[in-house]
């Protein structure tokens, strides 16, 4: 035991004196406060004992007692719900010694929305606020419109955004080719509409049979009547709900709401994909590749997912997976109690569900691969820039920077990352210019970019802030003007350990006959195929997209902004309230204090300091 792991054990020690043995979960933090360990237990008390046995800890565990400064414990009611919190912990806090799911992006649903008489059906992201049925989640925006595609087609359901119904006045493209009722001009009435979305959600239920009966009775009355025409367009419908619910291997029929979950494991990563099924319907899949030491073993890295991909969305009845794992029973009640009923967790050793799983567990299989496939490929590119710009090793991160504008106007600086996973978009960054800068004047935009982002980083390292995210490279989009610039501004900061190139534009802006300007060596160019100048040509242009995206994004702004923002005491509401009844801000000004006074929800003090803002130094008492 050495002497660092003696000073986290003490704190250990001194941390069990007053630990109960209830139920609960338990942090380790270092000397910054950040998270180095989270887990959870049944008895509190008997758990964190071990960590002060130093001799029978594996050496990373060592090293993590010997960075623990402080503990932290929550205790709970039962260890199901230990595992809830250690699972919502982990997931908000990334500690470095935990199994860390990287799953930042929100899934996709179908709704159909009952806040309107014809309810319309779409595709929806985020807070589930308004009225409506939901279905899902689905795996991709793809897979949703797929199955947006497939009801229109089968239950003639409007699609159309509220404010465009309320202004048809004839049928779209979309009932013209059979994939809307109308309902916007009364082709339907709302009793036949209403029928049509309770198939729809019959269907949605997974009440495949069902459907298909009633439509086909439908059919026959409708031949048996000799309306012709009715009873082709209800045999539509029904081809298209049977080439809806075909199934297979993807679509099982014995399942209806379920998620099939499969890990497989390489060289110490792991891969784990996971198939939506809901109402028998297979809604996509997704493949995940959680952060784990190579010594962690396949069930309890599956484990450590299950538990972490549910804490922000409601599991299904039904898990399918591909290996035994310990803590099972625990898992399934944690979850029933998330969900409010039964989750059962099965491993299927035959049967149809045994294929799902295979055809999950060889999806997970080569999506793996692909993935180490590509790593290795990205080595051998970073070990090209490593030899091309003399760095003692492979860079683990770079950082290119660019600008963009539009004759000076709405200008944004942009800082992209990538490293040996490729691109790494959760460290982007966008830095609106402040100035007083030239309008145009690149280099000074370039200068006050990288004095914010380094000067930053010096201050956060002088606070003890680890250097996680310092670059072993920067990449700057110019010649060298552009190199000048970024090195007299490092040169500022007393940075001196970041290699900085700059990557210009050949003749007429042709890719292939870049110059590339870097310290210490004279400006060169590569040839045109070589892997290398395709791999910064490739930093460049994402940095290029991510510029021109936030500049975008901001003149959008600057143009949705009035004058009326600049008022005091006027918010969104007002200002809506003014629009709507003066037609533009122009109507707004050039309004007389009487005529403000006339809108709703404008009282007679915010209406004269809307007209004090317009007319300065006119005296209220003589204003019409």
């Amino acid at each position: 035991m050495n002497l660092t792991s003696d000073k986290g054990a003490a704190v250990i020690e001194a941390a069990l004196e007053t630990m109960p043995s209830n139920p609960g979960v338990y942090r380790m933090l270092d000397a910054n406060g950040d998270a180095l360990y989270v887990g959870k237990a049944r008895s509190l008390k008997r758990r964190v004992t071990s960590y002060v046995q130093i001799g029978r800890l594996p050496e990373r565990l060592r090293r993590m007692v010997s960075e623990t400064v402080m503990m932290e414990i929550v205790t709970t009611h039962t260890e199901a719900e230990a595992l809830l919190l250690e699972a919502n912990l982990i997931k908000r806090l990334k500690p470095r010694f935990n199994i860390v799911l990287r799953d930042d992006k929100s899934y996709p649903w179908l709704v159909l929305g009952e806040d309107h008489p014809y309810p319309r059906i779409s595709k929806h992201r985020g807070a589930q606020i308004r009225k409506g049925s939901y279905w899902g989640p689905f795996a991709s925006a793809w897979a949703v419109n797929q199955t947006v595609t497939a009801m229109q087609r089968v239950f003639l359901l409007r699609s159309c955004a509220d404010t465009v119904f309320a202004t048809r006045t004839r049928p779209c493209l979309l009932f013209q080719i059979k994939r809307c009722s109308a309902p916007c001009v009364g082709r339907v009435t709302p009793d036949e509409y209403n029928k049509l979305v309770n198939q729809a959600k019959t269907f949605l239920a997974g009440k495949l049979g069902a459907v298909q009966r009633e439509l086909a009775t439908e059919m026959e009355r409708a031949a048996a009547s000799l309306e012709f025409e009715r009873a082709a367009a209800v045999r539509d419908r029904l081809r298209g709900l049977t080439f809806v619910q075909g199934n297979s291997v993807v679509n099982p029929s014995s399942l209806t709401d379920a998620d099939v979950i499969a890990a497989w494991q390489i060289a110490g990563q792991t891969c784990v994909q996971v198939f939506f099924v809901r109402g028998g319907r297979n809604n996509g899949n997704r493949a995940f590749f959680p952060l784990h030491t190579r010594s962690e073993e396949t069930p309890e890295v599956l484990s450590a997912f299950i538990a972490q991909f549910y804490d922000d969305k409601p599991p299904p009845p039904l898990l399918l997976i591909n290996q035994e794992l310990a803590e099972v029973e625990l898992i399934s009640e944690a979850l029933s109690l998330k969900a409010a009923r039964k989750v059962e967790i099965s491993f299927p050793e035959r049967g149809e569900k045994r294929a799902v799983v295979v055809h999950a567990e060889i999806n997970a299989r080569e999506a793996l691969e692909r993935k180490l496939a590509e790593s290795t490929g990205q080595a051998k590119l970073l070990e090209g820039v490593a030899h091309m710009f003399n760095l003692p090793s492979p860079p683990e991160r770079i950082e290119v920077y660019d600008n963009s504008h539009m004759m000076g106007t709405n200008p944004y600086g942009v800082m992209i990352v990538a490293g040996s996973e490729g691109f790494n978009k959760s460290a982007y960054r966008k830095f609106g210019i402040r100035g007083p800068i030239t309008p145009g004047d690149d280099f000074a935009m370039m200068r006050e970019m990288l004095h914010r982002r380094f000067s930053r980083a010096l201050k956060e390292q002088a606070d003890g802030a680890p250097l996680s995210d310092w670059p072993d490279l920067l990449l700057i989009d110019g010649g060298a003007g552009q190199l000048t610039a970024a090195r007299d501004v490092m040169t500022d900061l007393g940075v001196s350990d970041v290699k900085v190139v700059a990557i210009a534009k050949g003749p007429d802006r042709d890719a292939g006959r870049e110059w590339i300007h870097a310290d210490g060596l004279a400006p060169f160019q590569l040839p045109p195929r070589d892997p290398v100048l395709y791999f910064l040509q490739r930093l460049r242009d994402e940095a290029h997209r991510f510029a021109i995206t936030a500049h975008r994004a901001g003149r959008s702004t600057a143009i949705r902004q009035s004058e009326i923002d600049e008022i005091q005491g006027i918010g969104s509401a007002r200002k809506r309230a003014l629009l709507h009844h003066f037609g533009s801000a122009r109507g707004v000004k050039m309004a007389g204090l009487t005529d403000l006074e006339a809108v709703p929800g404008i009282s007679r003090e915010t209406a004269r300091r809307v007209y004090a803002h317009f007319h300065p130094g006119v005296r209220m008492e003589s204003a019409s």
